[in-house]
């Protein structure tokens, strides 16, 4: 088994102490704190995976920088602008990519980078070799492997190509609420089940889809449609 780590959230956490008093300070006070902290979760993922399965190989991915869903439309994560950035979150970053070897990129996200590694290798090695290591919910568009960590799920998903095809239509209309990406607002995961009832395959989701950015859009469906399409789409090349 090859696993591709989306370390990008383990950075993050890693610069955030466990408080025992709300009185507590929120971060990390050294750098050197941050680290054994990452350390400790970087290695307890990979353990509770080698209880299962054979590990040839990680590959890890962190602070790829300068998105081009940015430059497709200023709302895209416009509401991450006031959010606070931990010390230590730049440093943690260079010392994931100095210390793991990990890979990153310019012009594309982390999750396209991990998506295309992941695309290239299951081509070679088949699907059921490769898994993607994420408590990010994009990578359900895909019919992959995933292994989910957070402390409330710890799953391991076999997306198959069905659910993978509904996943990512579905969250054209759910949209996501991190990223400041919404074209429908007020339409849930509920309205998209009975939405695309019927539906089976790419053509038929699309021509359903297209229906609604019609609807919603009117002489502007394409554009909203093509901009919708980009910002939730994982880059594979």
């Amino acid at each position: 088994m090859i696993l591709l780590i989306d370390a990008d959230s383990l950075v993050f956490a890693s610069c955030y102490k466990t408080r025992e008093t709300p009185e507590d300070d929120l971060y990390h006070s050294t750098i050197e704190d941050c680290k054994l902290k990452f350390n400790e979760q970087f290695m307890k993922i990979v353990n509770d995976l080698e209880d299962i399965y054979e590990i040839e190989k990680i590959i890890t991915f962190n602070g790829s920088k300068g998105n081009f869903r940015k430059l497709i439309t200023k709302n895209y994560k416009a509401n991450r602008k006031k959010q606070l950035i931990p010390p230590f979150l730049n440093e943690m970053h260079d010392y994931v990519k100095s210390e793991y070897n990990s890979v990153f990129s310019y012009g594309i996200e982390t999750d396209d980078l991990v998506a295309k590694y992941w695309k290239e290798l299951s081509d070679i090695l088949g699907k059921d070799q490769v898994m993607i290591v994420s408590i990010d919910k994009d990578y359900k568009q895909f019919p992959a492997l995933i292994y989910n960590y957070h402390f409330k799920h710890k799953e391991i998903l076999h997306i198959s190509e069905k659910e993978a095809l509904y996943n990512f239509y579905e969250q054209m209309i759910v949209g996501d609420t991190a990223d400041n990406v919404n074209y429908f607002k007020g339409m849930g995961k509920a309205f998209a089940k009975k939405y695309y009832l019927g539906c089976q395959t790419k053509y038929q989701y699309t021509k359903k889809l297209y229906k609604l950015f019609k609807k919603q859009y009117k002489s502007k469906a394409r554009q909203k449609y093509t901009e919708c399409y980009h910002l939730l789409k994982l880059r594979t090349q």
